[in-house]
């Protein structure tokens, strides 16, 4: 078999390249960031991730290689990012248009296509094969398309690769098979071939289910908030019921996905994706509750001092070092549009200067302030509450056994 081309080596390109080369499987891997090929090329991960170090050695030994050329072959997997216009929300294809320019200019007769990134539901009719019919491929004779939606998680990526089910979409059933077997490679989970429609809805209607229930949480946070009653203890009672899973209230939602997904729905089917709006508007006010809450707490403890005041976690979860869309960074991004200067921030995972204010070691952060926000459950801090007793905590995780937090 010759070697498979996979296009875009970020937070879903590199481990699905590494899974696949670590499992017995030719691959290039291919990204335009020449930075990011050099640092690969000396042995260096570009971003951390549970287990992605022994994935890495292993593909080394079985010889992945990494460069910023296209090859020609017969299957290609692609997996750059696909944003979303906040203003319209609707999806911005152009980094996978450009990928799919490119393979066209090396690819052969026949070769398949295969679109790991996410996309919003009917992505492929709107602007993926104009770009091959405007350049006379015939679709299904000179290239095949596949999509192949990633469903991982930064944290247990390794783990989830190999163990949790895939979907291929794909126009031909034989052409869905073949990449099928390819993935069984290393996906030791259910695999549903199905046609390409249905594998672009299926993606984003799992990630916006997960969004309207964390929705639901928040909502249920902001009505026991005004009201003085815990919201904690309602939905611990609550989920004693046997059909009942309600989860855990936050300052938000961030990621790739969750925060991302749902938009693709309401910009495409304005007027019937009013629950899926309600749920993003609701988890995207979220941070600027958060700052609400901190000024009604900061007036209750009488603190003048917005420079003594400290945001914990910077990433969009715990023990990651993914910061995008992170509620924190909505948080920040919320206080300038106010005018407000930057609070002081620490995330253990982010070790370059992202923003303003930033701190590299928890002790001297802790030092420089009165009034902590725990933003992200890292373990870090929940190894260390001891370091914490003496200051003014809101704990929009609910992690703090300490006396005297406040929470959301």
């Amino acid at each position: 078999m010759s070697a498979i081309n996979i296009v875009g080596l970020g937070y879903i390109g590199l481990p699905t390249a590494l899974m696949f080369a670590s499992h017995g499987v030719k691959v290039v891997g291919t990204d335009s960031k020449s930075s990011v090929i050099s640092s690969l090329k000396d042995g260096k991960i570009t971003f951390e991730e549970k287990g992605l170090d022994d994935l890495f050695a292993r593909a080394i030994e079985m010889g992945i290689i990494f460069s910023t050329e296209y090859i020609s072959t017969d299957t290609y997997i692609v997996a750059v990012p696909t944003p979303y216009n906040k203003k319209n929300k609707k999806i911005d294809p152009s980094y996978v248009i450009k990928a799919l320019e490119n393979i066209m200019e090396v690819c052969p007769q026949g070769a398949t296509i295969v679109i790991e990134s996410t996309i919003a539901p009917g992505t492929m009719d709107k602007f993926i094969r104009p770009v091959f019919e405007a350049k006379g491929f015939i679709i299904g004779t000179h290239i095949h398309l596949v999509h192949a939606p990633e469903r991982i998680i930064p944290g247990n990526m390794v783990y989830e690769l190999k163990h949790n089910s895939r979907t291929i979409g794909a126009d031909n059933k034989s052409v869905g098979e073949k990449i099928k077997k390819l993935y069984n490679s290393f996906c030791t989970g259910n695999i549903v071939v199905t046609d390409i429609r249905t594998a672009e809805m299926t993606k984003v209607v799992e990630n916006t289910y997960r969004d309207i229930n964390i929705a639901f949480a928040n909502e249920l946070l902001k009505i026991c908030r005004s009201d003085d009653m815990n919201v904690y203890e309602i939905i611990r009672i609550a989920n004693m019921h046997p059909r009942v899973n309600v989860l855990q209230p936050g300052p938000g939602v961030g990621g790739h996905c969750i925060s991302v997904d749902p938009w693709f729905l309401v910009g495409d089917y304005p007027g019937l994706a009013n629950i899926i709006l309600s749920a993003r508007k609701i988890n995207d006010s979220m941070p600027e509750f958060v700052l609400e809450r901190v000024n009604n707490i900061m007036r209750e403890k009488e603190m003048h001092d917005l420079t003594r005041v400290g945001l914990y976690g910077l990433t969009y979860k715990e023990n990651v070092d993914d910061f995008r869309e992170s509620p924190t960074l909505q948080l920040i991004e919320a206080m300038e549009r106010h005018l407000a200067p930057t609070l002081k921030t620490y995330d253990p995972y982010i070790k370059d200067n992202i923003i303003r204010n930033q701190y590299h070691d928890f002790d001297e952060f802790l030092n420089d302030i009165d009034f902590v926000i725990i933003m992200v459950s890292h373990d870090e801090i929940k190894e260390n509450m001891s370091k914490l007793i003496g200051k003014t905590i809101l704990d929009t995780r609910n992690i703090c056994s300490l006396d005297g937090v406040y929470r959301l």
